[in-house]
């Protein structure tokens, strides 16, 4: 077999082979692998090795893919949230005027770092570090299974708003105008109906995957085409495809090839240059900083009446500077606004604030249970109603995790216990698809320290646990039987380890799933050949 078309050159060969094994080390040390390619890039640019054309379109790929996935999630309205626009407005207005105050004051301190910064410089470094990165966020958030949780979308959203802003800053400081037929795009939402329709017709195989690949990189190349951000063009075309119903699926046919081809983003970011002593110590500093940056989240998140837990996972999910932080640098390298030497600092904090902030949303939920106490006391008294308590009076049943397998159990015991079933999601979306449908369903987060402080489970005699992540299972089986509960619990396993570790944590009976689904298609078809023969009897 040609591999050529994959592995360019031997140069490249090496590239994925350190790569693969710096990730797996990374992981093996209980850090996200991407910490691992980015120490790839530094390795090779310390041998003198470059950046390749090819390894650039990779990394461009990969963030186009990933924009465009973050639009098949995005609910545009929750924008308008102040917890959203306000908090990332806010927060990059004040972390760029500090900043700039403090690297300006510098500059008559004699360290010479900062000899050459006047007022202007100044205000660019500090606004590039003002961002927090997209593509680490969302690799944290669906490691976790938590993209539908609250707080990640307003830490979504924040994101957003920030890459709006970066647009702004990169069409003006190019002095590239859009072209008069990027008014045309306004037009977009005329094309969507066309756009579902043929997305109907191509069902589900490889048609499927081309098209999909075809909309996030044509939507991204007609943008670059009439002077736009090329990247905001693959997230304008998910965003038109939110509400189709292979949405969902359309994301999990992309996940794989995004996740490789941002392999290539992060190595990417090591080759931006070869750093100094007095680029580490520099960059050590501003990653220190960004502790900062996490204390100001969290204050402007309290200030909007969101509930310290949320506050706090939003702040941790930000806790890192950005790669839209070197583009902006780039720019300013390349119109003589700034060093290189100060690109280089950039790129090295923000890898070690990966490393930082990796353990960091790891810990997270353990973090907020640990320190609840503590942090609640900088809440609101005021509550939004996303986040109000949880009421399940007149349950006698509880369902956590409202996906396909749950939604399947929940019909089935409604349909035996009218009223009296209740479903359990940390997914908004999904919470309001089931409160649509008439479903009884509340919206609760399980890894909640609160939630399982107020819950009162003493009428509930059954629950069902069919979360789409393993840990979260076990996790709420510990908190019941913590709480006392006496009743019966039954989950779902997708592997037959999972079963023992599941029994020993307190669940009474463990289903697994691939076993169950072939019995009960079994028990189906066995039903409706007894059915068949009664009525030729009849007959």
């Amino acid at each position: 077999m040609d591999l050529n078309w994959i592995v360019i050159s031997l140069q490249e060969t090496q590239w994925i082979i350190a790569t693969f094994l710096m990730g797996l080390m990374a992981f093996k040390l209980g850090l996200p692998p991407m910490v691992g390619f980015l120490a790839v890039g530094f390795m090779f640019k310390a041998f003198g090795l470059e950046s390749t054309h090819e390894l650039r379109e990779i990394a461009d790929l990969g963030v186009t893919l990933m924009l465009f996935t973050i639009g098949l999630k995005l609910d545009v309205k929750s924008l308008l949230r102040v917890q959203i626009w306000g908090v990332a407005s806010s927060h990059m207005l004040i972390t760029t005027l500090v900043y700039a105050s403090l690297f300006f004051a510098l500059s008559f301190s004699g360290l010479e770092t900062f000899a050459d910064i006047d007022i202007w410089t100044a205000l660019l470094i500090a606004f590039a570090l003002s961002f927090s990165s997209t593509v680490f966020a969302v690799k944290v958030l669906e490691g976790k299974n938590e993209m539908g949780a609250l707080y990640a979308q307003i830490a979504i959203g924040i994101l957003i708003v920030q890459d709006i802003f970066a647009v702004v800053f990169l069409t003006a400081s190019t002095g590239k105008i859009p072209s008069i037929w990027a008014l045309g795009l306004l037009g977009l939402p005329l094309v969507r109906p066309a756009l579902y329709k043929l997305m109907d017709q191509v069902e589900h195989g490889e048609l499927l995957v081309l098209y999909s690949l075809l909309l996030a990189v044509g939507g991204a190349a007609l943008f670059e085409l009439v002077g736009m951000k090329a990247d905001l063009g693959a997230l304008i075309f998910g965003v038109l495809l939110a509400q189709h119903r292979k949405a969902a699926e359309v994301s999990k046919t992309l996940y794989n090839f995004k996740d490789l081809f941002l392999v290539g983003f992060f190595v990417n970011i090591g080759l931006s240059g070869t750093p100094t002593v007095e680029n580490l110590i520099l960059a050590t500093v501003l990653s220190l900083f960004m502790f900062a940056k996490v204390l100001l989240f969290f204050w402007l998140s309290l200030k909007t009446h969101l509930r310290a837990r949320t506050s706090f996972l939003t702040s941790l999910s930000l806790a890192n500077y950005s790669e839209f932080g070197l583009i902006v640098g780039a720019i300013g390298v390349s119109n003589g606004w700034m060093s290189q030497s100060w690109l280089i600092t950039i790129a090295i904090a923000l890898a070690m604030t990966f490393v930082i902030a990796s353990p960091l949303n790891a810990m997270a939920h353990e973090f907020y249970a640990r320190y609840s106490e503590k942090l609640k006391l900088w809440q609101t008294d005021k509550c939004l109603k996303d986040e109000l308590p949880v009421d399940i009076s007149g349950a006698k049943v509880l369902v956590f995790g409202m996906g396909r397998i749950g939604t399947g159990v929940y019909e089935d015991l409604n349909y035996h216990y009218p009223e009296r079933v209740k479903g359990i999601d940390f997914d908004t979306g999904v919470f309001k698809a089931h409160t649509s449908d008439s479903r009884n369903v509340v919206y609760a987060d399980v890894m909640d320290k609160d939630f399982w402080g107020t819950v009162d489970l003493s009428n509930i005699l059954i629950v069902f646990l069919n979360l789409p992540d393993f840990d979260k299972n076990v996790f709420t089986v510990t908190q019941l039987k913590e709480k006392g509960f006496k009743g019966h619990i039954a989950a779902i396993a997708m592997y037959d380890e999972e079963i023992n570790l599941l029994k020993s944590a307190g669940a009474d009976e463990v289903y697994n799933f691939y076993s169950e689904a072939g019995i009960g298609f079994a028990e189906h078809v066995r039903h409706s050949l007894l059915s068949n023969e009664k009525n030729e009897r009849g007959r």
